[in-house]
């Protein structure tokens, strides 16, 4: 158990003893306490004003707490009781926990399996920013459920059929005159993708020749296959540069092609419990009205859509990896898709229609507004990488002139990443985001740079000084308590992120501790002063926690900025 969550369970008993079922939070910074209990919900019951209940249940209290040593004292504050930590006491067990622990907060092992299905592209174009929103929750996430004792599984599926790929394959077999790749391959295939989309504005019997492509596809056409194996290859060659790039990883990759037709017995048990029926066109359908709108499951000519792989790969990963959670990380476009899926795992009777999850996130847009892959309105993920880490090598290149072109150019790359990863994890998922690039490379800002370049300050007092870090006598300032309050909340705070599966709690809590560092920073000596080591004991420790919470984020820490 970390110090802090040891001052909030003495605190909770305290409380409970008189408050039966009290649970405390953490105020507002301007109220100076470290944990306050709100007496509003005891009001009706007691028949009492909140604030009177705080004075009149204050007083008990602060007659225990000469017994509990982490308690400086308690107060009641209109209706709030207000806790207040003993710091020489408390500031010394964090630190001294940061420093004897390499991974501080890490939790217990738990035997439970969470998949997280992130990214899943189509294998008709290249990722786009919309791809890196949807890594970077998929990756923050996966490696918080691992920090906090998940076995966390990493997985995509790949949507390489379907009538959007048959639609690229169309233009390139009518169009593209058996060219090779001469760029990047998947941008390659994309601009095809693009080109049938404008032409099928001047034809529309083009859709018509894109499902006859489909069909044949699904008929094992010799042809029409080997057209499609070199055009998912070209496509699945320049993804994983980009993956590679990015820093996105997985355990496996799940292929639609491999699942498409493996959905027949699931239609057949659907029919047989009337969960899916026959509709006037032929298609089969789920009946969910009036609760949601009825869905197509398989059309009438027998091709799949999304929801029917999705129907089978659900119940295969259940099955083979024992799971206890499955998490779709997917946009908010899909929201009445996932809604519809998992209403349908209850109709047939599936055991885990209650595991499965939809992480939903917003969509990204641009200054110019929202991005359009069918008019070629996408900002590829390779070209926002490119543009941001060319503002980085700018901003390096002011400030250190002399710095070599390679390690200028590693330094920019890691920056680039940080200030992508970061600005699409700092909002909240479910919020849209308007990606601007300037502000994202912000080394001043709330900004992925800011908490590298913070790292890197803190890193380099450690180098400097020519002693070691070691704990004092626990007689912090205000400043450096900020900070050790600040690193004594990370566990809970890694803990709330696993539990609400949002990793924004983790990107604004570092943003929060790096700027109150930052505070202590300017106005404290600590190479020369009196309190050397135990003030680099705590920048010590407050670059662990940093470090720690960085890498959890996908952020590299840098040594040097």
């Amino acid at each position: 158990m970390h110090p802090f969550q040891k001052f909030r369970l003495e605190c909770e008993r305290l409380t409970q003893q008189h408050l039966p079922g009290a649970r405390l939070e953490v105020p507002p910074k301007e109220i100076g306490a470290d944990l306050a209990f709100p007496c509003f919900a005891h009001a009706k019951e007691l028949r009492q004003s909140p604030a009177d209940i705080a004075r009149e249940k204050v007083k008990p209290i602060v007659g225990e707490i000469m017994f509990s040593p982490l308690i400086r004292k308690v107060e009641s504050s209109g209706p709030y009781i207000n806790f207040y930590a003993n710091w020489e006491m408390l500031g010394k067990l964090i630190v001294n926990d940061i420093l004897k622990q390499k991974e501080y907060g890490k939790g217990k092992r738990k035997n439970k399996t969470v998949m997280i299905e992130y990214s899943s592209p189509n294998t008709n174009k290249p990722l786009h920013v919309g791809h890196l929103r949807n890594d970077s929750i998929g990756m923050a996430v996966s490696n918080v459920l691992d920090y906090c004792g998940y076995d966390a599984i990493r997985t995509a599926i790949i949507n390489d059929r379907g009538i959007h790929i048959c639609k690229s394959m169309y233009a390139y077999r009518q169009w593209g005159n058996n060219k090779k790749p001469d760029k990047k391959p998947d941008h390659f295939v994309g601009d095809f993708y693009v080109l049938f989309e404008q032409k099928l504005k001047e034809n529309p019997d083009l859709e018509q020749r894109a499902l006859e492509l489909l069909r044949k596809w699904e008929l094992g056409d010799k042809k029409t296959r080997t057209l499609w194996k070199h055009m998912s290859m070209w496509v699945l060659r320049g993804m994983k540069e980009t993956y590679k790039r990015f820093g996105s990883k997985f355990d496996f990759w799940t292929f639609e092609s491999d699942i498409y037709d493996k959905a027949k017995p699931i239609i057949e048990e659907g029919m047989r419990k009337r969960v899916f029926l026959k509709n006037e066109k032929g298609d089969t359908v789920a009946k969910l009205e009036p609760e949601l709108p009825n869905k197509v499951v398989l059309r009438a000519d027998g091709t799949s859509i999304y929801i029917t792989q999705d129907l089978v790969l659900a119940k295969m990963r259940f099955e083979k990896y024992k799971l206890d959670k499955l998490l779709y990380v997917v946009a908010s476009e899909q929201n009445l898709h996932f809604q519809q899926l998992f209403k349908i795992f209850a109709l047939l009777g599936c055991s885990f229609s209650r595991k499965c999850h939809h992480l939903s996130y917003g969509l990204v847009n641009l200054p110019t507004g929202r991005m359009k892959t069918r008019e070629g309105t996408v900002v590829d993920a390779d070209e926002l990488i490119a543009e941001v880490a060319g503002l980085a090598a700018a901003e390096i290149s002011k400030r250190e002139k002399s710095l070599p072109k390679k390690e200028t150019a590693a330094r920019a790359e890691a920056i680039a990443l940080a200030a992508i990863k970061y600005y699409l994890l700092k909002p909240e998922p479910v919020k849209d985001i308007l990606f601007d690039p300037q502000r994202s490379i912000d080394f001043e800002g709330d900004t992925g740079p800011y908490l590298q370049y913070t790292y890197a300050r803190a890193r380099s007092i450690l180098r400097k000084s020519k002693k070691k870090p070691r704990l004092g006598k626990g007689h912090y300032q205000d400043k450096e308590i900020a900070v050790v309050k600040k690193l004594g909340q990370f566990p809970e705070v890694i803990g709330k992120c696993s539990a609400e599966l949002k990793p924004h709690f983790l990107a604004n809590y570092l943003f929060e501790l790096a700027t109150m560092f930052n505070e202590f920073y300017h106005t404290t000596q600590v190479i020369g002063s009196e309190r050397e080591q135990e003030l680099l004991a705590l920048t010590k420790a407050f670059t662990d926690v940093l470090g720690t919470g960085l890498r959890l984020l996908g952020i590299a820490p840098l040594e040097k900025m």
